[in-house]
C-alpha cells in the first residue's frame, strides 16, 4: 500500500529519533572475572554475557512498532526498519558491504495488481475472473481466436504436429508431477516460453489439483503481489497466462480445439524499491579471514489488513511481526555488536533481508548478487520463526544437517537453553525461509527458531496476526535468544574446519560445486 510523503516523513523522523536515542555503546570488557552462567562457565568479559534485556528490548519495540505499519516490503515502514538497521550497524563500528561505501544493497521489486475486468466465452460457457478463472501473469488482451490443445505444454512433444500460431493454447495446469502449489507455478515460466516461440497469443491451463483448492489460487492471484521482474515480465505486453477451473472437468470444451474470446484488463505492474542491509565485521587471522559466515535473517512482515480481515478489528489493523521476525533482526543486531567487539578469526557478514514475507526474494537476490563471493561464504547462519511455545530451549531446522551442531549447542547452554532439532517435520521449513535460497547454491545454511516442537494453537495464535507485537513478547527469552545466537556464530566462525553437508544430504552436491571438493 502507498503512503503519503507526509506519512513518511513522519516514519523517518520517529525512526532517527529512536537511533539518536540509541542503544548502549559497544560492550566494554570488564575485570569482574568469570560467573557461571549454566553448566557451562562463560566469561564476563565475553560480549555475548554483556548484552542487556534493556538494549535488545529498546530495538524490538521499535523495529515492530506500530508506526512502521507492519513493515510491508517496499512500504515506507520497511524503508525506516532498513534505515534502523543500517544505522545500529553504523554505530557498532560495521564495515558497509553494499555498493558506494552503502549498507544497502538495492533490490528491485516489481508490484503486480490483480486484473480489474475480465471474461471468457467458449461455445455457449462464459467464465468471469475473479470467480471462475484468474490472470497469473500478462497484459491486457481483447480477442477471438482459435484455441489448441497441447497436455501440458512443456515439451516439443506436446506441440508435434500442432499449428499454434496465433492462437490460444490449452494445458493442464503444472506437469505430471507437480504436487504442491509451489510444483504448479514453477511449470509456468517454461510453458510461456514454449508457447511463445512458436507464436501462441496466450496460456490458459486447465486448473485440477488435488492437494491445491481452487480457492488457495484464486484467493492467491486475486491479490496483489510481489515478485523478482525477469526480462519476460518487463516487455510491454508480456503473454496472458490464465488459470482456468476445471475441478469438475466441467472446462472440457476447451480441449476441442475451437474458437475462444479472451477480454482481461491484465495485471498491471509497477516497479517496487527495497533494499538488504549488509555490514562486515572482519575477521582477525591472516588466512581465515578470507573465509565468511553470513548471519541472516528478515526484517520485513506482511504489513496491515483492513479490519474484518480474518482476526483484524478495527482497533487493532497491524501485523507488527514481533516474533517474525522482529526477533531475528534484533538477534542479527546483538551478532553484529558483540562480534564487533571481539572480532572472530573469519570475516563474518551480517545482512538483513528484505522481501521473506512475499516469496524469500531479498535472499533470493542476494544469492544471485552476491556481496561477498558465495565460494567464500562457508556457512549461513539463519533467524526465522513463526514464534515460541518453549522458552526453555530454541530450534534449528538443519541441526543435524550442515555441520555446526556442537557450537550452537554450547552456545544455547552457555545460555542456560537446550536445542530442539528439525521441528515440525512435516512441515518442511528447512525450504521454507531464506537459508534455501543459499544452501541451493550449496552453501550449509541452517535456520535457527524461536523455541517450538510442533505448530501447536500457543505458537499459531500469533503467528502472522495483528496480536504478534511488543507487548506479549518474553524479553528475558529474547535476551538468552540473541546471546545464544551471537555466540554460535563466534564459535563456527572460530572453527578450525569449514562446516559442511552430512553425506548424502540433498545439497550436499551443490556444496561440492561450489567448494570444489
Amino acid at each position: 500500500m502507498t503512503y503519503l510523503v507526509s506519512r513518511w516523513s513522519l516514519l523517518g523522523a520517529t525512526a532517527f529519533a529512536f537511533v539518536a536515542a540509541g542503544t548502549p555503546g559497544l560492550a566494554q570488557q570488564t575485570k569482574a572475572g568469570k560467573r557461571a552462567v549454566s553448566s557451562i562457565t562463560a566469561s564476563v568479559a565475553q560480549p555475548e554475557a554483556q548484552l542487556t534485556r534493556a538494549e535488545l528490548e529498546n530495538h524490538l519495540r521499535f523495529i515492530a512498532s506500530d508506526e512502521l505499519q507492519g513493515r510491508k516490503t517496499g512500504s515506507p515502514g520497511n524503508m525506516v526498519a532498513a534505515r534502523y538497521i543500517a544505522e545500529q550497524f553504523r554505530m557498532i563500528g560495521l564495515k558497509p558491504a553494499a555498493e558506494n561505501n552503502s549498507y544497502y544493497q538495492s533490490v528491485t521489486l516489481q508490484r503486480t495488481q490483480a486484473t480489474a475486468m475480465g471474461v471468457i466465452r467458449f461455445g455457449a460457457d462464459s467464465l468471469t475472473v475473479g470467480k471462475q478463472f484468474v490472470v497469473v501473469s500478462g497484459g491486457a488482451v481483447n480477442q477471438t481466436a482459435e484455441s489448441v490443445y497441447v497436455g501440458y505444454g512443456l515439451t516439443a512433444d506436446d506441440y508435434a504436429g500442432k499449428n499454434v500460431q496465433g492462437k490460444f493454447v490449452i494445458t493442464q495446469v503444472g506437469s505430471a508431477e507437480a504436487k504442491s502449489p509451489r510444483d504448479l507455478i514453477g511449470a509456468m515460466t517454461v510453458k510461456r516460453k514454449m508457447a511463445a516461440e512458436r507464436g501462441a497469443l496466450g496460456i490458459i491451463e486447465l486448473f485440477a489439483s488435488p492437494a491445491t483448492p481452487w480457492a488457495f489460487a484464486n484467493r492467491y492471484f486475486n491479490s496483489e503481489q510481489i515478485s523478482v521482474p525477469t526480462a519476460e515480465s518487463a516487455g510491454q505486453s508480456p503473454m496472458p497466462h490464465i488459470w482456468a477451473d476445471n475441478g469438475k472437468g466441467q472446462l472440457a470444451g476447451l480441449k476441442d480445439n475451437k474458437a475462444v474470446t479472451v477480454y482481461t484488463s491484465g495485471r498491471a505492474a509497477q516497479p517496487v524499491m527495497t533494499v538488504n542491509v549488509a555490514g562486515i565485521v572482519e575477521g582477525t587471522d591472516p588466512t581465515l579471514k578470507a573465509e565468511y559466515i553470513l548471519l541472516t535473517a528478515h526484517y520485513d512482515h506482511i504489513g496491515t489488513a483492513k479490519a474484518g480481515t480474518g482476526s483484524v478489528t478495527a482497533a487493532d489493523t497491524i501485523y507488527n511481526g514481533a516474533r517474525d521476525n522482529g526477533m531475528g533482526t534484533v538477534g542479527l543486531i546483538a551478532a553484529a555488536k558483540t562480534l564487533m567487539a571481539q572480532p572472530p578469526k573469519r570475516s563474518v557478514i551480517i545482512v538483513a533481508l528484505t522481501g521473506e514475507e512475499v516469496g524469500l526474494l531479498g535472499s533470493r537476490y542476494y544469492a544471485e548478487h552476491p556481496l561477498i563471493p558465495l565460494k567464500q561464504t562457508i556457512f549461513n547462519f539463519n533467524i526465522d520463526g513463526a514464534g515460541y511455545n518453549d522458552t526453555s530451549l530454541i530450534s534449528v531446522i538443519g541441526l543435524e544437517r550442515t555441520g555446526a551442531k556442537a557450537e550452537i549447542e554450547q552456545a544455547a547452554a552457555t545460555f542456560g537453553l537446550s536445542v530442539f532439532a528439525e521441528p515440525a517435520p512435516e512441515q518442511g521449513l528447512f525450504d521454507r525461509s531464506d537459508n534455501v535460497s543459499f544452501a541451493a547454491k550449496g552453501v550449509p545454511a541452517p535456520t535457527l527458531s524461536e523455541g517450538f516442537k510442533a505448530f501447536d494453537e500457543e505458537l499459531m495464535k500469533n503467528y502472522h496476526q495483528v496480536s504478534d507485537n511488543p507487548e506479549t513478547i518474553d524479553y528475558d527469552y529474547l535476551l538468552k535468544f540473541c546471546q545464544s545466537y551471537a555466540l554460535a556464530a563466534r564459535l563456527i566462525a572460530n572453527r578450525a574446519t569449514r562446516p559442511f553437508w552430512i553425506a548424502g544430504d540433498k545439497y550436499e552436491a551443490a556444496g561440492k560445486a561450489l567448494y570444489g571438493r
